[in-house]
């Protein structure tokens, strides 16, 4: 029941952003909640981690560096020549450059399992990425777009330290300490972060009516075109390397799924709420992508199995 509830996330969030457009009154007063939201988004990413988890490092330390390396080269790149090409204005520039500076997100791990992916390294990367944030998401939005949006990046590194690191080490040890003994309720943080993460879009959503109204069709055609960019060059570079089908699939998902929660967060906290507007759209629609492509490899074995 919870899993299935979990696989319409894309559902759940269009119909709460809708909500949120016609009754933005609902919302509005929850602005100033998006940091403890997402950081309970991040606690249960680690609940669902343990230490032994990160033993895959050792043993695929160059596809673990591979995949963590396109993450965060492309997709900031690749949402700062879109932004460019399109001429967008330096706020939405600020969002999209953001969001592609961010690490990958939590739900490429389940898209992954669906597509036939290796879970136990999308997992690994996801969680190298975010631990490596903190350094990783100012430093390559202050490279981008600091010479044109002031960028606040002691302040960048403090946020993701508080709503994500902090969450996500104490979610990690919490679940090695106690071991076997989250079995009985582990299952549920997935479908927590899906409820969260939907009131979080909800937020922004209601935060940037007007601007959705005006702006949305171009801010979400951005969104699609980052995501899918994303997706082909994370699985083309994958396959031009050398990689298995197997490890391949899963880069992609790695590269294309970021975690769009996060920009959202430091988006209101540290430059507008227009700037977050990328984020939420991109929320909603990396899970559809990410769901279509899973469906189609799905049906399709591996040349390895074959």
């Amino acid at each position: 029941m919870l899993q299935r509830f979990t696989s319409l996330f894309p559902l759940w969030a269009v119909i709460l952003s809708v909500v949120a457009l016609f009754y933005p009154d609902i919302f509005l007063p929850y602005r100033d909640a998006i940091p403890l939201l997402l950081g309970i988004v991040m606690f249960g990413m680690g609940m669902t981690l343990s230490a032994r988890d990160f033993l895959l490092v050792l043993k695929k330390p160059g596809v673990v560096l591979f995949g963590t390396a396109i993450q965060y080269t492309l997709m900031p790149l690749i949402g700062f020549v879109i932004s460019i090409a399109l001429s967008l204005p330096p706020e939405l520039t600020a969002g999209v450059v953001l969001l592609g500076s961010c690490p990958g997100g939590t739900a490429s791990n389940v898209i992954c399992y669906l597509a036939r992916g290796d879970v136990a390294l999308s997992i690994v990367l996801t969680s190298v990425s975010t631990l490596l944030s903190f350094i990783a998401t100012p430093l390559l939005t202050w490279l981008y777009i600091g010479q044109t949006v002031p960028v606040d990046i002691y302040g960048m590194v403090i946020s993701i330290l508080q709503i994500v690191i902090v969450p996500v080490t104490l979610g990690i040890g919490l679940n090695t300490f106690l071991d076997t003994r989250t079995d009985s309720f582990r299952h549920v943080f997935p479908a927590i972060s899906v409820i969260t993460i939907v009131i979080i879009i909800a937020i922004i959503m209601a935060l940037n009516r007007d601007n959705v109204i005006s702006a949305g069709l171009l801010v979400m055609s951005v969104t699609i075109l980052h995501n899918l960019l994303g997706l082909a060059s994370g699985y083309g570079l994958s396959r031009l390397i050398g990689l298995s089908e197997t490890e391949s699939r899963t880069i992609t998902f790695e590269v294309g799924m970021q975690n769009s929660g996060l920009s959202v967060a430091l988006a209101i906290e540290h430059f507008s709420a227009i700037a977050a507007l990328p984020g939420a759209l991109f929320s909603i629609w990396h899970n559809i992508s990410g769901s279509f492509l899973a469906s189609y490899w799905s049906e399709r074995k591996e040349p390895e199995q074959q």
